[in-house]
């Protein structure tokens, strides 16, 4: 698949080699498919169930659910909105910042969490099923490793979770 040095005007690029697009292939596949099922069960689009996912884990704030999901801050702020219409999720002002609020799992949320959680495994064990359980861990370990590459390039260095 991949191009001769120099073909196709020189530069050597060849797409379907190109890492940064094979990524964006696989996780807009992944996105897709997982996009679909939480719409049609659950009426949540991905960075609706994004934001229920890190809420799980803890109440927080807008800007660092921002920090946590690396999604967009306009993204953030309209999954918010849809999720507090819906009721599942409490907007509370911030105790320290006053022009901040805190995000909290309602009790609707988590009982949608406590549904939704174990097709997110399932879904994501049928998509590694492929993968020796050693694959998996290095998979994951290099992901993390591209992320903090990244991040070094773009001048964005943080600690990686």
């Amino acid at each position: 698949m991949s191009e001769e040095p120099g073909a196709k005007g020189g530069v050597g690029l060849s797409l379907d080699d190109y890492l940064p697009f094979r990524l964006s292939i696989a996780s807009n596949a992944v996105s897709k498919l997982i996009a679909r099922a939480y719409e049609d069960r659950f009426g949540l689009t991905v960075p609706q169930w994004r934001l229920i996912a890190v809420l799980a884990e803890q109440p927080m704030s807008q800007h660092a659910i921002v920090a946590r999901t690396v999604m967009d801050k306009v993204m953030v702020s309209r999954a918010a909105q849809a999720l507090v219409a819906r009721h599942l999720v409490v907007r509370s002002a911030h105790e320290i910042d006053g022009r901040s609020h805190v995000l909290t799992l309602s009790d609707e949320g988590r009982r949608l969490y406590a549904e939704v959680a174990p097709l997110a495994l399932a879904y994501e064990a049928a998509l590694l099923a492929g993968l020796t359980p050693k694959e998996v861990v290095m998979l994951k370990r290099l992901l993390i490793r591209l992320e903090g590459a990244a991040g070094k390039l773009s001048g964005e260095d943080q600690p990686q979770s």
